[in-house]
Protein backbone atom coordinates (compact mmCIF):
# COMPACT_ATOMS: atom_id res chain seq x y z
CA UNK A 1 0.00 0.00 0.00
CA UNK A 2 2.62 2.30 0.99
CA UNK A 3 4.65 2.01 -2.45
CA UNK A 4 1.03 2.42 -4.44
CA UNK A 5 0.71 5.99 -2.09
CA UNK A 6 4.44 7.10 -3.27
CA UNK A 7 3.68 5.76 -6.97
CA UNK A 8 0.35 7.75 -6.92
CA UNK A 9 1.96 10.64 -5.27
CA UNK A 10 4.80 10.84 -7.88
CA UNK A 11 1.78 10.39 -10.44
CA UNK A 12 0.28 13.31 -9.74
CA UNK A 13 3.35 16.10 -9.22
CA UNK A 14 4.63 14.41 -12.88
CA UNK A 15 0.98 15.48 -14.56
CA UNK A 16 1.09 18.73 -12.41
CA UNK A 17 4.93 19.56 -13.94
CA UNK A 18 4.17 18.86 -17.35
CA UNK A 19 0.23 19.70 -17.79
CA UNK A 20 0.77 21.46 -21.17
CA UNK A 21 1.16 25.20 -22.50
CA UNK A 22 -1.03 26.40 -20.03
CA UNK A 23 0.48 24.96 -16.93
CA UNK A 24 1.58 27.16 -13.90
CA UNK A 25 4.98 25.23 -12.96
CA UNK A 26 8.26 24.21 -14.64
CA UNK A 27 11.10 22.07 -13.95
CA UNK A 28 14.52 23.06 -14.92
CA UNK A 29 17.61 20.70 -14.80
CA UNK A 30 21.05 20.71 -15.70
CA UNK A 31 24.31 22.71 -15.20
CA UNK A 32 25.59 22.51 -11.53
CA UNK A 33 27.76 26.01 -12.61
CA UNK A 34 24.15 27.17 -13.00
CA UNK A 35 22.49 26.09 -10.12
CA UNK A 36 22.55 28.74 -7.55
CA UNK A 37 22.20 31.11 -10.71
CA UNK A 38 18.82 29.19 -11.74
CA UNK A 39 17.52 28.80 -8.10
CA UNK A 40 18.33 32.81 -7.64
CA UNK A 41 16.22 33.51 -10.70
CA UNK A 42 13.45 30.84 -9.71
CA UNK A 43 13.28 32.61 -6.15
CA UNK A 44 12.90 36.40 -7.36
CA UNK A 45 10.09 35.31 -10.28
CA UNK A 46 8.21 33.85 -7.69
CA UNK A 47 8.33 36.32 -5.46
CA UNK A 48 6.43 38.62 -8.48
CA UNK A 49 4.89 35.83 -9.83
CA UNK A 50 2.89 34.19 -6.71
CA UNK A 51 0.82 31.44 -8.60
CA UNK A 52 3.50 30.01 -10.52
CA UNK A 53 6.34 27.45 -9.09
CA UNK A 54 9.75 26.76 -10.45
CA UNK A 55 11.46 23.78 -9.43
CA UNK A 56 16.02 23.82 -10.80
CA UNK A 57 18.24 21.28 -9.81
CA UNK A 58 21.34 20.50 -11.16
CA UNK A 59 23.19 17.23 -11.77
CA UNK A 60 25.35 18.53 -14.86
CA UNK A 61 24.89 19.85 -18.23
CA UNK A 62 24.45 16.55 -19.45
CA UNK A 63 21.95 15.45 -17.30
CA UNK A 64 19.86 18.56 -18.01
CA UNK A 65 20.37 17.87 -21.74
CA UNK A 66 19.00 14.29 -21.22
CA UNK A 67 16.06 15.27 -19.11
CA UNK A 68 15.30 17.75 -21.90
CA UNK A 69 15.26 14.58 -24.38
CA UNK A 70 13.34 12.79 -22.37
CA UNK A 71 10.59 15.22 -21.38
CA UNK A 72 11.30 15.11 -17.72
CA UNK A 73 12.18 18.80 -18.11
CA UNK A 74 11.51 22.42 -19.50
CA UNK A 75 14.61 23.95 -19.29
CA UNK A 76 17.88 22.63 -19.25
CA UNK A 77 20.62 24.85 -18.05
CA UNK A 78 24.13 24.01 -19.94
CA UNK A 79 27.82 25.67 -18.96
CA UNK A 80 28.60 24.13 -22.77
CA UNK A 81 27.09 23.96 -26.02
CA UNK A 82 24.76 21.07 -26.54
CA UNK A 83 26.61 18.08 -28.92
CA UNK A 84 25.78 16.97 -32.43
CA UNK A 85 25.05 13.66 -30.88
CA UNK A 86 22.70 15.29 -28.80
CA UNK A 87 20.98 16.95 -31.15
CA UNK A 88 20.53 13.88 -33.38
CA UNK A 89 19.18 12.07 -30.35
CA UNK A 90 17.33 14.55 -30.07
CA UNK A 91 15.54 14.45 -32.90
CA UNK A 92 15.24 10.97 -33.18
CA UNK A 93 13.08 11.51 -29.77
CA UNK A 94 10.99 14.50 -31.57
CA UNK A 95 12.72 17.10 -29.67
CA UNK A 96 13.99 20.42 -31.18
CA UNK A 97 16.24 21.97 -28.90
CA UNK A 98 16.51 26.01 -28.40
CA UNK A 99 19.43 27.56 -27.89
CA UNK A 100 18.99 30.67 -25.29
CA UNK A 101 22.46 32.90 -24.50
CA UNK A 102 21.80 34.06 -20.96
CA UNK A 103 25.23 34.88 -19.47
CA UNK A 104 29.01 34.41 -19.49
CA UNK A 105 30.94 32.60 -17.06
CA UNK A 106 35.12 32.69 -16.48
CA UNK A 107 36.58 29.76 -14.97
CA UNK A 108 39.01 29.85 -11.88
CA UNK A 109 41.67 27.84 -11.22
CA UNK A 110 42.05 27.42 -7.40
CA UNK A 111 44.59 26.60 -5.21
CA UNK A 112 45.04 26.32 -1.21
CA UNK A 113 45.48 29.65 0.73
CA UNK A 114 48.84 28.44 1.86
CA UNK A 115 50.09 27.66 -1.70
CA UNK A 116 52.67 30.28 -2.99
CA UNK A 117 51.44 29.85 -6.16
CA UNK A 118 50.22 33.03 -8.04
CA UNK A 119 50.31 32.27 -11.96
CA UNK A 120 50.06 29.67 -14.21
CA UNK A 121 50.03 29.55 -17.83
CA UNK A 122 47.45 27.91 -20.13
CA UNK A 123 50.23 25.18 -20.84
CA UNK A 124 51.13 24.81 -17.67
CA UNK A 125 47.46 24.15 -16.40
CA UNK A 126 47.52 21.42 -19.23
CA UNK A 127 50.33 19.84 -17.70
CA UNK A 128 49.35 19.56 -14.44
CA UNK A 129 45.86 18.24 -15.43
CA UNK A 130 47.45 15.42 -18.01
CA UNK A 131 49.40 14.50 -14.88
CA UNK A 132 52.43 15.44 -17.34
CA UNK A 133 53.50 17.89 -14.47
CA UNK A 134 53.22 16.36 -10.97
CA UNK A 135 54.67 18.04 -8.52
CA UNK A 136 54.11 21.82 -7.29
CA UNK A 137 58.20 22.06 -7.48
CA UNK A 138 57.49 22.40 -11.55
CA UNK A 139 55.82 25.50 -11.73
CA UNK A 140 57.80 27.00 -9.21
CA UNK A 141 56.23 25.86 -5.91
CA UNK A 142 56.94 24.07 -3.25
CA UNK A 143 58.32 20.10 -3.00
CA UNK A 144 54.85 18.68 -2.69
CA UNK A 145 53.08 16.18 -5.26
CA UNK A 146 50.03 17.70 -6.55
CA UNK A 147 46.15 16.65 -5.68
CA UNK A 148 44.25 17.32 -9.03
CA UNK A 149 40.49 18.03 -8.30
CA UNK A 150 37.98 17.68 -11.38
CA UNK A 151 34.16 17.89 -12.00
CA UNK A 152 32.96 14.34 -13.34
CA UNK A 153 32.63 13.89 -16.44
CA UNK A 154 28.90 14.29 -17.09
CA UNK A 155 29.87 18.14 -15.91
CA UNK A 156 29.83 20.62 -18.50
CA UNK A 157 32.19 22.11 -16.80
CA UNK A 158 34.68 19.15 -16.90
CA UNK A 159 33.71 18.96 -20.80
CA UNK A 160 34.63 22.64 -21.33
CA UNK A 161 38.13 22.79 -19.39
CA UNK A 162 38.93 19.34 -20.98
CA UNK A 163 38.60 20.72 -24.64
CA UNK A 164 39.56 24.38 -23.98
CA UNK A 165 42.77 24.40 -21.74
CA UNK A 166 43.84 20.33 -22.14
CA UNK A 167 43.23 20.29 -25.66
CA UNK A 168 43.49 23.36 -27.04
CA UNK A 169 40.17 23.96 -29.23
CA UNK A 170 42.66 21.29 -31.14
CA UNK A 171 39.75 18.40 -32.03
CA UNK A 172 42.80 16.38 -32.87
CA UNK A 173 44.22 16.73 -29.56
CA UNK A 174 43.29 13.88 -27.71
CA UNK A 175 44.72 14.70 -24.18
CA UNK A 176 42.50 13.60 -21.08
CA UNK A 177 42.55 14.00 -17.43
CA UNK A 178 45.32 12.32 -15.81
CA UNK A 179 44.25 9.02 -14.08
CA UNK A 180 44.88 9.84 -10.79
CA UNK A 181 42.18 12.83 -10.99
CA UNK A 182 39.46 13.08 -8.34
CA UNK A 183 36.44 13.12 -10.09
CA UNK A 184 34.12 15.33 -7.80
CA UNK A 185 30.49 15.57 -7.92
CA UNK A 186 29.87 19.12 -7.76
CA UNK A 187 32.21 22.55 -8.05
CA UNK A 188 31.06 23.03 -3.90
CA UNK A 189 33.05 19.68 -3.44
CA UNK A 190 35.99 20.75 -5.08
CA UNK A 191 35.88 24.30 -3.11
CA UNK A 192 35.81 22.41 0.39
CA UNK A 193 38.86 20.42 -0.90
CA UNK A 194 40.82 23.10 -2.24
CA UNK A 195 40.40 24.97 1.15
CA UNK A 196 41.63 21.56 3.53
CA UNK A 197 44.59 20.58 0.81
CA UNK A 198 47.59 22.49 0.38
CA UNK A 199 48.79 20.44 -2.61
CA UNK A 200 45.30 20.91 -4.07
CA UNK A 201 44.07 22.34 -7.69
CA UNK A 202 40.69 22.41 -8.77
CA UNK A 203 38.36 24.39 -11.39
CA UNK A 204 34.97 25.26 -11.01
CA UNK A 205 33.11 28.85 -12.30
CA UNK A 206 34.14 31.80 -10.87
CA UNK A 207 30.52 32.35 -9.14
CA UNK A 208 31.97 30.03 -6.13
CA UNK A 209 35.11 32.21 -5.40
CA UNK A 210 35.61 32.60 -2.19
CA UNK A 211 37.94 33.73 0.68
CA UNK A 212 38.72 29.96 0.98
CA UNK A 213 40.90 29.72 -1.90
CA UNK A 214 42.99 31.10 -4.02
CA UNK A 215 42.19 32.13 -7.30
CA UNK A 216 45.69 31.51 -9.80
CA UNK A 217 46.23 34.32 -12.39
CA UNK A 218 46.42 32.90 -15.94
CA UNK A 219 47.91 33.57 -18.98
CA UNK A 220 47.92 32.16 -22.33
CA UNK A 221 51.45 31.63 -22.54
CA UNK A 222 55.22 32.72 -21.01
CA UNK A 223 54.86 35.83 -22.58
CA UNK A 224 51.11 37.28 -21.97
CA UNK A 225 50.10 39.05 -19.06
CA UNK A 226 48.45 36.89 -16.12
CA UNK A 227 44.86 37.88 -15.67
CA UNK A 228 42.60 37.48 -12.49
CA UNK A 229 39.02 36.13 -12.79
CA UNK A 230 37.06 38.66 -12.59
CA UNK A 231 33.65 40.02 -14.16
CA UNK A 232 35.57 42.80 -15.83
CA UNK A 233 38.09 40.68 -17.58
CA UNK A 234 35.58 38.03 -18.77
CA UNK A 235 33.46 41.09 -20.30
CA UNK A 236 36.52 42.44 -22.19
CA UNK A 237 38.24 39.35 -23.06
CA UNK A 238 41.25 39.25 -21.82
CA UNK A 239 40.32 36.37 -19.09
CA UNK A 240 42.09 33.41 -21.04
CA UNK A 241 39.70 30.81 -19.40
CA UNK A 242 35.97 32.37 -20.00
CA UNK A 243 32.44 30.72 -21.59
CA UNK A 244 28.95 31.39 -22.64
CA UNK A 245 25.95 29.67 -20.44
CA UNK A 246 22.84 28.55 -22.20
CA UNK A 247 19.37 27.58 -21.32
CA UNK A 248 17.68 24.78 -23.73
CA UNK A 249 14.25 24.68 -24.50
CA UNK A 250 12.24 21.92 -26.60
CA UNK A 251 11.25 24.22 -29.64
CA UNK A 252 10.73 28.35 -29.53
CA UNK A 253 9.85 29.22 -25.41
CA UNK A 254 6.13 29.24 -24.75
CA UNK A 255 3.82 29.97 -22.49
CA UNK A 256 5.50 30.27 -18.85
CA UNK A 257 9.03 28.80 -20.09
CA UNK A 258 9.23 32.17 -22.47
CA UNK A 259 7.69 34.52 -19.73
CA UNK A 260 10.83 32.74 -17.28
CA UNK A 261 13.18 33.25 -19.95
CA UNK A 262 12.38 36.65 -20.58
CA UNK A 263 12.63 37.18 -16.95
CA UNK A 264 16.32 36.08 -16.87
CA UNK A 265 17.37 38.43 -20.12
CA UNK A 266 15.61 41.30 -18.43
CA UNK A 267 17.42 43.81 -16.30
CA UNK A 268 16.06 42.28 -13.02
CA UNK A 269 17.44 39.32 -14.41
CA UNK A 270 20.72 39.87 -15.76
CA UNK A 271 21.25 42.40 -12.62
CA UNK A 272 21.17 38.70 -10.37
CA UNK A 273 23.84 37.05 -12.79
CA UNK A 274 25.92 39.88 -11.80
CA UNK A 275 24.78 39.43 -7.86
CA UNK A 276 25.94 35.53 -8.16
CA UNK A 277 29.16 36.62 -10.24
CA UNK A 278 28.16 35.34 -13.39
CA UNK A 279 28.73 38.82 -16.19
CA UNK A 280 25.39 39.56 -17.59
CA UNK A 281 24.73 39.55 -21.86
CA UNK A 282 22.31 42.90 -21.47
CA UNK A 283 23.15 45.76 -20.29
Amino acid sequence: MERIAIFAVWFLVSCYAFAGPDKNSIQIKGSDTMVNLGQAWAEKYMEENSAEFIAVTGGGSGTGISSLISGTCDIAMCSRTIKRKEIDLAKNRGVSPDEIKVALDGLAVVVNLKNPIENLTVDQLAGIFTGRITNWEEVGGEDKKIVILSREVNSGTHVYFKEYVLQKNDSKNKDEFASSALLLSSSQAIADEVAGNPSAIGYYGMGYISPQQKAVHVALDSNAEYIAPTIENVVSGKYPISRPLFLYTNGQPQGLVKKFIDFTLSPEGQEIIRQTDFVPINK
